[in-house]
C-alpha cells in the first residue's frame, strides 16, 4: 500500500457535555496539527498516490471552514461532542466527500482510503481511517 501525507493546522473554540470531561465542559479552544494520509495499493498512471498539491488545497480548505471558530454555534455539530476523534472523522468524510466530487482530479478516484489524525499536543493524538 501507498501513502502521501499532507499537514495543516486549525485552531477551535469549543466544549464538552459529560462529567468524563470535567474541566473541559466549560469553553476552551484547542490547537490541532492536522495529517491527512491518503492510501491506494497502485501508483495512478502517473505514479503518485495523489497529487500533492491538490491534496494540501483541500485539506486546507475543509480544514479552513474550522480554523478559528467556536464549534460550539456551528448547527453542523449541534449535539456533538467536538472531541478530537470526532473531529479526525469529520475531516476524512469531508475531504471523502471531495474527492468523490472530483475535487482532487479524476485519477484520485482511485484512492482507497483516508487517514485523519489530529495531534492536539507532541504527546497527545487521535486518528480516523475510512475507505473511499
Amino acid at each position: 500500500m501507498f501513502s502521501v501525507t499532507v499537514r495543516d493546522h486549525m485552531m477551535i473554540a469549543h466544549s464538552f457535555r459529560g462529567e468524563v470531561f470535567g474541566p473541559a465542559q466549560r469553553l476552551h479552544g484547542a490547537t490541532f496539527v492536522v495529517d491527512a494520509t491518503f492510501r491506494r495499493a497502485e501508483l495512478d498512471p502517473d505514479d503518485i498516490v495523489v497529487d500533492i498539491a491538490a491534496a494540501s488545497q483541500e485539506l486546507n480548505a475543509v480544514v479552513g471552514a474550522l480554523n478559528l471558530r467556536n464549534l460550539d454555534d456551528d448547527p453542523a455539530f449541534a449535539g456533538v461532542n467536538t472531541t478530537t476523534e470526532k473531529l479526525a472523522q469529520v475531516i476524512a468524510d469531508r475531504l471523502a466527500a471531495r474527492v468523490h466530487a472530483g475535487a482532487f482530479g479524476e485519477n484520485a478516484r482511485g484512492l482507497a482510503g483516508i487517514a485523519v489524525t489530529l495531534h492536539e499536543s507532541h504527546i497527545a493524538w487521535a486518528s480516523y481511517e475510512r475507505p473511499l
